[in-house]
């Protein structure tokens, strides 16, 4: 039998003024967009997260950290395909990533699948292994205030 690990990963930036909103690698119509080092892609980091994690190999920040000069204004898509990379490295294989995004606007749906193939094309895998899925706050806390967004992913890899 292979073996078989999962990892989790969270990610949450606040929505200001003045900023893209880039989620799953789409850049999605928003009078706001997330405040972060790189282009703030909370789905995007998420996934990093739950890769890195489920290998063993630290985090996104450990990689990739918000005061290096060199990732300020970073593509996050290209961030998932160089963490992809050291988990392959590291002799795993993605078998599947399943995503929440939380956000109160704008709707998802009609992006959802163009951010799936985003993810997947990064990650190298088929597209039918990724999962991104949205909800709302209901009003309720940051997100449901409209102050940020937040992301949760789990990635299962297999040796």
């Amino acid at each position: 039998m292979k073996e078989v690990r999962t990892g989790i990963g969270y990610d949450a930036h606040r929505l200001v003024g003045g900023r893209r909103l880039i989620l799953g690698g789409v850049d999605l119509a928003s009078e706001r967009g997330l405040q972060g080092h790189s282009d703030a892609d909370v789905l995007t980091h998420a996934g990093i997260d739950a890769m890195l994690g489920a290998a063993a190999l630290g985090d996104i920040g450990e990689h990739f950290a918000d005061d290096d000069p060199a990732y300020a204004g970073a593509d996050s898509l290209a961030l998932l395909r160089e963490a992809a990379t050291l988990v392959s490295d590291a002799g795993w294989a993605v078998a599947n990533v399943d995503a929440t995004v939380l956000l109160e606007r704008p709707k998802l749906g009609p992006h959802r699948v163009a951010m799936q193939a985003n993810l997947a094309d990064a990650i190298g895998i088929e597209v039918s292994r990724v999962s991104v899925k949205a909800t709302r706050g209901e009003g309720m806390g940051f997100v449901g205030r409209g102050e940020g967004a937040a992301a949760l992913a789990v990635a299962t890899l297999q040796a």
